[in-house]
């Protein structure tokens, strides 16, 4: 590996405290199964000082720049045919920073990049948020109740969280069967039905269609908010001002749909570890890099509960 500051390697993980770029070089093609990750929204947060830090750029365009030089490397490992999933959102306009208060088309932008880099344009989800929340949380103008009597010219929806997909061109090699259904379903109001795909004396709702119908939904809106890894201890006393792991329940599904048992599971800004804990609680093996070092030792940490909470 390539300027790794820290790693640790067990018979499933193997987890590395460095850039994500520099890393990725020292994989070999095709390598890779499935990747997913939550990205730095460009410069909208900043995580560290370091150079190497997507989100500590200058504007949008040195972040895509930056942006470019992962994709490249992600179009060399990953497997034909396989897949790669962005969790992104429209990232906001403020009128101190960019002279407007409106939205950047964050998802298009990645579309774009990753077509460019040869990807093929697979999917795009839609993952419901509460408005309420976002506007507690950023007091985000348009979200105001007071802006919606004063002008309602300024109101505008809340921001959903997407992911976005992309397929590397190819056969894939190793097919993802379902050959039973879907068994177990991740998100909140699980739904019902008889959980075999045999013919049934009476017409019942079968399971896995059931969930199939929910996974196959454009718009999320049973992932829950707060099924999320513990973030507070990976905060350093100088931290930044955000730090969000992805929900549990999406990368699940994401898993699920995408993935066979054994597969490997990369995650190049893995933050505290939610993506190779999910993919160790499913039965898969994990890759995951990290630059900031609280969030890598968080990582680790969190790994190594779920590999003793296996081995009991």
């Amino acid at each position: 590996m390539v300027n790794v500051l820290d790693q640790y390697v067990s018979d499933r993980v193997s987890l590395y405290n460095g850039d994500s770029v520099e890393v990725l070089k020292g994989l070999p093609d095709n390598c890779i199964h499935y990747a997913i990750f939550s990205p730095p929204f460009s410069s909208l947060y900043t995580y560290s000082n370091s150079d190497r830090d997507m989100g500590n750029s200058a504007s949008d365009e040195q972040f895509n720049t930056h942006f470019k030089f992962l994709i490249c490397e992600l179009a060399r490992v990953i497997m034909p045919g396989r897949l790669v999933s962005v969790h992104c959102m429209d990232i906001p306009k403020m009128k101190s920073r960019d002279g407007v208060i409106g939205l950047k088309d964050f998802p298009g932008e990645i579309i774009r990049d990753f077509e460019a880099a040869g990807f093929i344009y697979h999917s795009r989800v839609v993952v419901w948020k509460d408005p309420l929340v976002e506007a507690t949380r950023t007091k985000a103008l348009g979200l105001m109740h007071k802006q919606l009597c004063k002008d309602s010219s300024m109101c505008r929806n809340g921001l959903p969280d997407y992911v976005v997909t992309f397929r590397k061109p190819g056969d894939n090699p190793e097919p993802i069967p379902h050959d039973d259904g879907l068994k177990r379903f991740y998100g909140d109001d699980e739904p019902e039905g008889v959980k075999t795909l045999a013919p049934q004396p009476e017409p019942k709702p079968i399971y896995s269609h059931q969930v199939w119908r929910r996974y196959a939904s454009p718009v999320w809106m049973d992932i829950r908010q707060s099924n999320t890894l513990n973030k507070a201890a990976a905060r350093d006393e100088k931290d930044e001002r955000h730090i969000c792991p992805l929900q549990l329940d999406l990368i699940a599904r994401c898993l699920e749909l995408w993935t066979n048992p054994d597969d490997i599971v990369l995650d190049p800004f893995a933050g505290v570890g939610s993506v190779p804990v999910v993919a160790l609680q499913m039965g898969r093996r994990a890759l995951g890099f990290e630059l900031k070092e609280s969030y890598y030792k968080q990582m680790v940490l969190n790994v190594k509960k779920e590999e003793n909470h296996d081995e009991n």
